[in-house]
């Protein structure tokens, strides 16, 4: 499982951790039921906290994507079962994500200002 943390971004580590693997049970790249890694290998593979890893692995569990099971570790939940029409919500929401990629790099924006950016206007919006 490869995860991406950036300490420069405004987006807490926990957040984003939380993200990547969110967006992996989504697209299917971890599957229903795969154990994910313990909360102290990541945190010595992403070299942070394991407070910053369980608060990552807490928030999944809270939202529906992951379980957990006392003495076997986190698991993926079944959620990929939503109805089409949100389905059909998530396809727009990415080509809409895939037009502003596109117009940030014809700005010349990195990734880094483009990724605080979206964060700052999601907490302003009450998110």
């Amino acid at each position: 499982m490869e995860i991406i943390i950036s300490k420069s971004l405004d987006v807490p580590i926990y957040e984003q951790i939380r993200t990547q693997i969110e967006d992996m049970i989504v697209k299917e790249t971890l599957k229903p039921h795969e154990r994910l890694p313990g909360m102290r290998t990541l945190a010595k593979d992403l070299k942070v906290s394991v407070i910053t890893t369980k608060r990552a692995y807490d928030d999944l569990e809270r939202e529906g994507y992951i379980y957990t099971l006392p003495g076997k570790g986190s698991f993926v939940n079944d959620v990929n079962k939503k109805p089409k029409k949100e389905k059909i919500i998530d396809k727009d929401i990415e080509e809409e994500v895939k037009s502003l990629i596109n117009k940030a790099k014809k700005e010349e924006l990195g990734l880094n200002e483009l990724l605080t950016f979206i964060y700052k206007e999601w907490k302003d919006e009450g998110n």
